[in-house]
């Protein structure tokens, strides 16, 4: 099965520039709803490590959840630009409830883009429009630290069933979720590198918790480890190979819509440190404070860091259907050191605003608080290892030209 451009490209019928401004207006009015209820709860949701309950639900509410399903299936048919600015409005809110909202629309999207032509995933479709289901991730397995180009679980095959028992040591909301979309090797026989994509609901599988989320930051993302064992039918497996779905779709759509979320997180710190100068400016008769230098770098990054999402994402929208441009050397460079270069920016955007407050953005306790948005953002680069994506790329990079001219 192959990504269908012309069936997907414009979900909607383009009845002209006002349609596309009520459809902008109505993404705009929805995203401001869930980011007010993500905001209202995110200090509560840090401190007890708990699930936004109440930004998800606004989520379903407002058929955030379902907003890219094509409009013959239920949804919206968002694009790829509509789901990046809720993550980045998300992420100035609640940096648990982006990541959440991010890593569902990445699941989303695999169905959307590989899910054609099959009932099952067809179904599915439907229900995430109509029910506004939340999908879960499991794709870190055992000690694999984030390779998820390996997997050491296989699908067992009894027919027209199949079975699968997996060491998932982060689901992330999982023990929230309506379902979940994970990796395995193909068969007992199939290399770790042989791998297949499933698509579950509850039904289909049990959770056990196996490990805690105890950690610094992205503490609502609930992202704990549990053995994972499956039992359905066989048309829960996409019949395309997951080293398709991996470069195609799994990979554009995660870092761009991580990255996305990250940017949101940095452009609150950057906010706070505004608020936080203009407040001491004013105090001091329009002297404005040593540090507010320290603003003008975090402002800077920040500019740089929402330029590289964009240029990323009009990238992979300028190619989006075309399998060859999409697997090229270039484009799977850039798209994946995005991740790295963007979470690297993103942490250095806060720690700018976090100087620029002083002691202020130091505190846990005042209204130009920092810490949360920095404890938050530092798990952007551990998210798949920074350094494991540099290591794996480099070998490929050495294939690549160095340019020529600055427009080649």
């Amino acid at each position: 099965m192959t990504l269908q451009g012309t069936a997907l490209r414009n979900p909607i019928p383009d009845d002209g520039e006002s349609l596309l401004l009520d459809r902008s207006s109505l993404f705009l009015q929805r995203t401001a709803a869930v980011a007010a209820q993500a905001a209202a709860e995110a200090d509560e949701v840090d401190r007890d490590g708990r699930f936004p309950k109440a930004a998800i639900d606004a989520a379903r509410e407002h058929k955030l959840l379902g907003m890219q399903i094509p409009v013959e299936f239920g949804g919206f048919g968002a694009s790829i630009h509509d789901i990046a600015d809720v993550c980045y409005a998300l992420g100035r809110a609640c940096a648990s409830s982006a990541m959440i909202f991010a890593m569902h629309q990445t699941k989303v999207a695999c169905l959307v883009r590989h899910g054609r032509g099959s009932g099952y995933m067809e179904s599915l479709m439907r229900r995430i429009a109509s029910e506004q289901l939340l999908m879960a991730s499991s794709t870190t397995e055992g000690q694999n630290g984030g390779n998820i180009r390996a997997s050491a679980a296989a699908v067992g095959h009894d027919g027209n069933r199949i079975s699968l028992k997996r060491d998932a040591t982060v689901i992330s909301y999982g023990a929230e979720a309506d379902g979940l979309v994970t990796i395995a090797r193909r068969a007992d026989s199939a290399a770790a590198s042989d791998q297949v994509l499933l698509a579950l609901t509850t039904d289909d599988y049990t959770i056990s918790r196996t490990l805690g989320w105890e950690t610094l930051g992205m503490r609502g993302t609930c992202s704990t480890g549990f053995a994972l064992e499956v039992s359905c039918p066989s048309d829960r497996m996409f019949t395309e190979s997951y080293d398709r779905i991996h470069g195609q779709t799994m990979t554009p759509f995660a870092h761009l819509c991580w990255s996305s979320a990250w940017a949101g997180i940095a452009a609150a710190a950057v906010e706070r440190a505004q608020r936080f100068l203009r407040k001491a400016a004013r105090g001091a008769g329009g002297q404005m404070p040593p540090a507010a230098a320290h603003y003008t770098a975090a402002k800077m990054a920040l500019a740089r860091l929402r330029a590289m999402i964009v240029t990323n994402m009009d990238a992979f929208v300028a190619h989006e259907y075309d399998e060859r441009a999409l697997s090229s050397l270039d484009f799977q460079s850039s798209i994946t050191l995005l991740k790295v270069q963007a979470s690297e920016l993103a942490v250095e955007t806060v720690m700018h605003a976090m100087r620029a407050c002083g002691l202020s953005g130091y505190r846990n306790d005042g209204e130009f608080s920092i810490g949360r948005h920095l404890r938050d953002v530092l798990s952007a680069p551990i998210m798949i290892n920074n350094d494991r994506i540099l290591t794996n790329i480099a070998t490929a990079n050495l294939m690549s030209t160095v340019p020529a001219s600055l427009h080649e």
